[in-house]
């Protein structure tokens, strides 16, 4: 990633420190950020969703300034950059720097600062569908395109179900299963990924509920929840889907899924109520056992 926003200098007064006139006194602290996203369509489009608001990074940096005080600066830098890794899902890291210009040091000094970069790692549930050509082969070498995509390490992967299509024109039936993994990428840069291995799998989006060559959505990115329609978190129709929450519940049978209500429900309970919406096993998988990827599981709808 070599786009960035840098933003310096930020001040305001706090009371992080472990001397006890630290915490009663307070002094001034001065934060630098430097934001790593992809900014590229923000500089084709001009489109300020497609970025980060550094009015809102500032705002943030001096609530949690002056806030709860911590014993180190560390610590201070560290829930920084959480915080903003949490309110923008564009952000893919953040390197936060400190600086505690008046530190109870007894010789003299400049200046002290400390840098903590924060980086996502983050659980994704990744939905893959096809059911044109020869969509087991067509899944296989998806599965295989996202364990080559850097930034996502794929940690478990579903067996293949066969399903009734759910709305649009008459189709052939699906096959379906679900990837499990942890990711590095900023939410937006994932899906940007996945859409660019269906392109290349020949996906097109001409007819809404279509046939397709290959469908891969976004479900879950770890607990973040996200009502932009370019990007909806969880997945908005992932609870009523028995096609991703039936090979869900196989691959991570724990998994909860956050409602679009807010509440949270347990994904194999969410399955067994889907289980008769025309879900069967599917044909294994054409890798051979050395190919199996961990949390590899066999179908038993």
């Amino acid at each position: 990633m070599t786009d960035r926003i840098t933003l310096t200098g930020v001040r305001a007064r706090g009371r992080h420190g472990v001397l006890p006139e630290e915490r009663v006194l307070g002094q001034e602290f001065v934060v630098d950020l430097v934001l790593h996203l992809d900014l590229g369509r923000a500089a084709a489009t001009d489109d300020l969703a497609a970025t980060v608001s550094y009015a809102a990074v500032a705002e943030t940096v001096h609530e949690l300034v002056t806030g709860e005080p911590h014993d180190l600066v560390e610590a201070l830098a560290g829930s920084i950059g959480a915080r903003l890794l949490e309110d923008h899902l564009l952000l893919e890291s953040v390197d936060v720097t400190v600086h505690k210009p008046s530190a109870p040091i007894a010789v003299a000094f400049g200046d002290v600062a400390v840098t903590v970069t924060s980086r996502r790692d983050v659980e994704v549930v990744i939905a893959l569908g096809a059911n044109l050509d020869e969509p087991l082969a067509t899944l296989a070498s998806a599965v295989d395109r996202l364990t080559r995509t850097r930034g996502l390490r794929v940690t478990g992967r579903s067996a293949v179900v066969e399903t009734d299509p759910v709305g649009g024109p008459e189709q052939p039936a699906y096959l379906n299963a679900v990837v499990l993994g942890r990711t590095r990428l900023s939410a937006r840069a994932l899906l940007h990924r996945l859409h660019r291995i269906e392109a290349d799998h020949g996906r097109t989006r001409e007819v809404r509920w279509g046939a397709r060559t290959l469908d891969l959505d976004l479900i879950a990115y770890g607990e973040a929840r996200s009502d932009d329609p370019r990007l909806t978190l969880p997945h908005p129709r992932a609870h009523e889907r028995g096609f991703v929450l039936v090979p869900w519940a196989e691959v991570d049978p724990d998994a909860e899924l956050t409602l679009p209500g807010g509440d949270r429900r347990l994904v194999r309970e969410l399955a067994d109520e889907r289980r008769a919406d025309g879900i069967r096993p599917g044909p294994a998988w054409p890798l051979g056992p050395r190919h199996r990827l961990r949390g590899d599981q066999v179908a038993s709808c």
